[in-house]
């Protein structure tokens, strides 16, 4: 599967990057996530639909706010779980309910929690 982006109202949710024109790694870090490797690695799980992830976005600079990640733990589950950068709580709240949908409508699992 290729990454979905969702419109979540007043939030941009897309896949991860870092490239020349984006690079998600220092806010990343500012949620604990110092794996060099977590960008590609969020590539490939949405390639073999084992861990999608959301980056989510400030719409008008693209800047990560909250991180969104949905990993199938069965054939009929997904932990939908996600954590947002200090002030950014309401991005994060904001963002859960369409993911959720997405993972329940999309791929036919039942989000947990």
């Amino acid at each position: 599967m290729e990454p979905v982006e969702i419109n979540a109202g007043a939030w941009y949710l897309r896949a991860l990057r870092a490239d020349d024109r984006v690079d998600d790694r220092p806010a990343l870090a500012d949620l604990g996530v110092v794996d060099p490797a977590f960008v590609t690695d969020t590539a490939h799980g949405w390639a073999e639909e084992t861990h999608l992830s959301w980056a989510v976005c400030e719409p008008t600079t693209g800047e990560l706010v909250a991180l969104i990640e949905a990993r199938p733990v069965d054939d009929t589950h997904a932990d939908v779980t996600g954590t947002a950068r200090t002030g950014h709580e309401v991005a994060l709240a904001a963002s859960l309910p369409p993911v959720r949908r997405f993972v329940g409508g999309a791929l036919g699992l039942t989000p947990l929690p």
